[in-house]
C-alpha cells in the first residue's frame, strides 16, 4: 500500500517498531490478537490494527503539501480535516481557516471567498450543493479535494443502485459530514433516505409493510429524505449503503432485517426485484480496527483505553465495543490522564467530558487494553503508553522494546 509523507510529529518510533514487528509476523493482516507490552507491573495489550488509515494519511499529506506549495495564498478548509483536535489545531497554526464547523454551521461566509482562494475538501467529502456554491465563487474544488476513496466507493455503489431504480437507504449518523455528503450524491440519482440505527429500521419496516399510515413517515424522518420522496412508491425497491465508519455488525443486521421485510411483503422469489444485494461498504480500516478490538477483548484485562477525537464516529464505535466488556476510558490525548487516580474522559452517553476517579486499579500486574481511532496520530498513542509506563517506573523497559523490535 502507498506510503504518505505526513508530519514527523504524527509518527512514533515505538508504534512503528510494533507495527513493523507485527507486519513481519502476519503479512496477510489476519491475526487479530493484540501485541503485548510487558512492562513490569504494567501490561498493555495493543490492538493489532489502529490509528491513521489510508484516507486520513492521504488527506493530511495533501493538506500540508497544499500549504507548502502555496505561500501567500488564502487557504481554507471546508470543515474539520479529520475528527482529531491536534491535527486540526496544527492546520490552524499554519494559517488555514475553517469555513464550517463539523456540524455544517458557517464560521466564515462563502461570500468572503475570492477567485484564486484555495478550499480543501476534507476526507469526509462534501455535498454537491456545496461544491456548486464554491465554484460559483470561483473556487476550484477538484485539485484540493481529499475525499477518502472508500467514501467515493460508497457514492459509486449508490449510483449503481440508482441506475437499477432502487431507493438508497443510508445507514449513518444524520448530522455527520460523510452522511450528508453521501445523501447528497445518492439523492442526485434516486430517492434517498437516512436511518441511524436498528430502531429506525424497524419503524421503516412498518411503513414498508403498510402497517403504519404514510403521514407520520414524513414527520418522523423529516430532513432525512430526498426532495419529492414518495413513501408509497419509493419503498418498493431499496438497497442499503452506509457511512463507512459505522459498526459493521450494525449495518449488516439492518440490511438483513430490511431484506427479510421485503421477503415478507413480496415473497422470496421476487426479492431481487425489491432488494439490491449490495456488498458491505465499510472501509477496510473500519473493519480491521473493529475486528482488532474484538480480538483484543478476548484477552483477560482490567480496563480499556481508547484514544481519539470525541466527535470521531469510528472511534466512538470502538468505545462502544470495549464498554460491552470492560470499564472503558475515552480520551483524546495523554494530557487527560491527570494522575494514577484521576482521568478526564468523554462519556459517550452523556456527550460530555467528565472526571473519573480511582480509574487505575491498585493490582499487580494491571492489564490494560489500548486502541485508537482511524484519525488518531500514532504519536498520541505512544504518549499515552509512556505516561502509563511512567507510573510504574517502566520507561527503560519501554525503550528496550523499541530497540528490540526496530
Amino acid at each position: 500500500m502507498k506510503t504518505f509523507d505526513i508530519p514527523i510529529t504524527y509518527r512514533s518510533p515505538l508504534i512503528s517498531a510494533i507495527k513493523n514487528k507485527r507486519g513481519q509476523e502476519d503479512r496477510m493482516k489476519k491475526d487479530f490478537t493484540p501485541a503485548l507490552l510487558e512492562l513490569g507491573e504494567l501490561r498493555i495489550y495493543l490492538a493489532r490494527h489502529f490509528g491513521f488509515c489510508y484516507g486520513v494519511e492521504n488527506a493530511i499529506e495533501r493538506s500540508f503539501r497544499t500549504i507548502d506549495e502555496n505561500p501567500g495564498k488564502r487557504i481554507f478548509l471546508l470543515s474539520e480535516m479529520i475528527h482529531n483536535p491536534r491535527v486540526n489545531a496544527d492546520l490552524r497554526s499554519r494559517g488555514v481557516q475553517f469555513l464550517q464547523d463539523t456540524h455544517g454551521n458557517q464560521l466564515i461566509p462563502f461570500g468572503n471567498l475570492h477567485e484564486g482562494d484555495i478550499v480543501i475538501i476534507p476526507a469526509f467529502g462534501t455535498t454537491l450543493e456545496i461544491e456548486a456554491k464554491l465554484r460559483s465563487y470561483g473556487v476550484l474544488t477538484e485539485r484540493y479535494n481529499t475525499t477518502c476513496p472508500f467514501v467515493e466507493k460508497v457514492w459509486k455503489r449508490s449510483a449503481q443502485i440508482a441506475g437499477n431504480e432502487y431507493t438508497v437507504i443510508i445507514h449513518g449518523k444524520p448530522g455527520h459530514e460523510e452522511t450528508r455528503a453521501t445523501f447528497s450524491h445518492a439523492a442526485a440519482h434516486t430517492a434517498a433516505l437516512v436511518i441511524e440505527d436498528m430502531r429506525e429500521a424497524r419503524v421503516l419496516a412498518q411503513y414498508i409493510k403498510g402497517a403504519l399510515p404514510a403521514d407520520p413517515f414524513y414527520f418522523g424522518f423529516k430532513g432525512r429524505f430526498s426532495v419529492g420522496f414518495d413513501m408509497a412508491k419509493d419503498l418498493q425497491r431499496i438497497g442499503v449503503v452506509n457511512q463507512t465508519t459505522m459498526l459493521a455488525s450494525d449495518t449488516q443486521a439492518i440490511a438483513d432485517f430490511l431484506k427479510q421485510t421485503m421477503i415478507e411483503k413480496y415473497g422470496n422469489e421476487a426479492i431481487e426485484d425489491h432488494f439490491a444485494d449490495t456488498r458491505d461498504t465499510l472501509c477496510y480500516a473500519t473493519l480491521d480496527n473493529q475486528s482488532a478490538v474484538t480480538g483484543m477483548l478476548d484477552m483477560p484485562a482490567d480496563l480499556a483505553i481508547v484514544v481519539g477525537g470525541y466527535n470521531s464516529s469510528n472511534t466512538s464505535h470502538l468505545v462502544e465495543l470495549c464498554e460491552e466488556k470492560l470499564p472503558t476510558w475515552f480520551i483524546n490525548s495523554e494530557e487527560k490522564i491527570l494522575s494514577r487516580t484521576e482521568i478526564l474522559h468523554y462519556d459517550l452517553h452523556k456527550k460530555r467530558e467528565e472526571k473519573g476517579v480511582d480509574w487505575l486499579p491498585q493490582i499487580k500486574p494491571v492489564r490494560i487494553l489500548l486502541t485508537s481511532g482511524a484519525s488518531c496520530p500514532d504519536s498520541l498513542v505512544e504518549a499515552v503508553i509512556r505516561k502509563l509506563a511512567g507510573y510504574y517506573g517502566a520507561e527503560n523497559l519501554l525503550n528496550e522494546l523499541v530497540k528490540k523490535w526496530s
